[in-house]
């Protein structure tokens, strides 16, 4: 395919971005657009779908003013995931559709674990049983809303939506479908066990493609609304986290790249089918592969919070600079002082949406620094458990690529490494999901013979390494093994602590 150019498109939560990438994986112009996010009830989270269509093609009519779009060979999607919507016989959404942070489907969650079994569950689609994937919402469209679902066509994740909007096919990727929940992860395919057990059959879903593969060509009618050149072919792309993985080159032996963003999102990849407790499993934005993943809903956001809320102080670098200071002066366990960090409760390992954050070991000799180093510490160690937790069940991690906001702080990256015992490697990519699409969108031009090859190219390079001091690490093993017995001592505690909460909430 002839072009010298390919187009990652990240359609994120907040906003869409459509970023033109070079062979080098250099970003060469991009266009973005904000998203709209409604709540219209306590736990319900929502977009229309009409706004994901519209975000793509303000982002692309400002992409198009930047460079010329003849000079693009491909481009490919990543996507907020677990995202989804709903739609009739003439392709019209039905509602608004509901995102990730929705939180309407617990009782569906239990039931469903009930009726088909929890492991059963895990074990073909590498998922716990949660309200996060789409099919415990599913279930809930089934129960609560059965003449919607009765009259549902179409139900498609961001990436089905979007490639519809661009080729006029049902047409979405593996890696984007499988964090929905009713995929068999060891055939790359729709489960048909868990897609009847919520009122869905074959004909509802998406055609699936693995990334790499062109799924369709942007229409005349998308050309004329994007600024895309007709025919431009439209290649599979996958979820945000796995696209961010590619973006940073995951395929290397031993490595796991950490996202240090909002979330805390890491992950490493496999050619092994495995499913655990401690990680859930995604297929890789690759031909083939999977990626076990962990994440920590409280990366930044806790950073964040604690300036904002505790300190009562609005960040700024200044501040920020003056508290990495005075948290870099204190030892190794802060003086006392072990953050639990589930401000948002826990994903992996727990899958525990009842357990909330904590501040242990507080007394008066305590300064602000303490608590800062405290904070950053509750991170770095609740990410060591998870990335040991994986590692066992999956295979050896011997260390971190960071990306993300967190990543630019010296101190938390030498914190991780003393921690978990592994180097991290700071690299200097911003928008590794983009790179990720753009990588896939490279393997579907046909300028590489792989995505992983694609990768080795494009993704970018370490520009900073910390690596374990072998003095402060013998301290983190030892302080691990304290954080590591404090959520099961205090689970039960909490647990009763949300049922009164929740009774006398005002």
């Amino acid at each position: 395919m002839r072009g010298d150019l390919v187009i990652g498109i990240d359609s994120s939560t907040t906003a869409t971005k459509a970023i033109a990438w070079d062979r080098r994986g250099r970003a060469v112009a991009e266009g973005r657009a904000a998203i709209p996010l409604s709540n219209p009830r306590p736990g319900w989270f929502e977009q229309k779908a009409e706004d994901w269509a519209k975000a793509l093609t303000v982002s692309l009519r400002q992409l198009a003013r930047k460079i010329d779009m003849t000079r693009v060979a491909a481009l490919a999607i990543s996507n907020q995931r677990e995202s989804f919507a709903q739609f009739d016989r003439h392709d019209r959404a039905l509602r608004p559709g509901t995102l990730w942070l929705d939180e309407r489907a617990p009782a569906e969650a239990r039931e469903l674990a009930a009726k088909i079994g929890a492991e059963r569950i895990r074990a073909i689609s590498g998922k716990p049983s949660d309200v996060t994937p789409c099919i415990s919402r599913c279930a809930w469209f089934a129960r609560h809303m059965p003449g919607l679902w009765k009259k549902t066509a179409m139900t498609a994740e961001v990436h089905g939506v979007l490639t519809h909007f661009l080729t006029g096919h049902w047409h979405t990727s593996t890696a984007s479908a499988d964090p929905m929940g009713l995929i068999d992860m060891a055939r790359y395919d729709w489960s048909d066990e868990l897609i009847s057990a919520v009122g869905l059959t074959r004909d509802q879903l998406p055609k699936l493609f693995r990334p790499g593969e062109v799924m369709g060509e942007v229409t005349a009618e998308a050309a004329k609304a994007t600024g895309l050149k007709p025919g431009t072919p439209v290649i599979a792309g996958g979820g945000d986290g796995q696209c961010a993985g590619t973006g940073t080159n995951i395929f290397v032996k031993g490595r796991a790249y950490v996202n240090i963003g909002t979330a805390c999102v890491s992950g490493s990849a496999g050619s092994r089918y495995a499913h655990a407790q401690a990680f859930r499993t995604l297929t890789t934005v690759a031909e083939d592969g999977y990626i076990y993943e962990t994440c920590l809903r409280t990366g930044t956001f806790l950073i964040n919070w604690t300036v904002e809320t505790l300190f009562n102080a609005k960040g700024s670098p200044a501040l920020f600079k003056a508290l990495e200071a005075e948290a870099e002066a204190a030892p190794v366990g802060a003086n006392g002082i072990v953050v639990m960090p589930h401000w948002s409760g826990s994903m992996t390992p727990f899958w525990d949406s009842t357990t909330r954050g904590v501040i242990a070991g507080l007394s008066a000799s305590h300064r602000r620094g303490d608590v800062y180093r405290a904070v950053l510490e509750g991170i770095a160690l609740e990410q060591a458990m998870m990335t040991n937790l994986a590692a066992a069940a999956s295979q050896p991690i011997d260390h971190y690529v960071a990306i993300g906001g967190g990543a630019k702080s010296d101190l938390l990256c030498q914190i991780l490494a003393d921690a978990s015992g592994r180097a991290v490697k700071r690299l200097a990519t911003v928008e590794a999901s983009s790179l990720g699409a753009a990588v896939a969108a490279a393997r579907g031009a046909g300028w590489f013979k792989s995505i992983p090859q694609a990768a080795a190219a494009m993704a970018g390079k370490p520009v900073k390494t910390f690596r374990p001091s072998a003095k402060s690490q013998r301290r983190y093993q030892e302080l691990l093994a304290i954080y590591t017995d404090l959520y099961p001592a205090i689970r039960d505690w909490n647990a009763r602590l949300d049922a009164f909460t929740a009774r006398y909430r005002a």
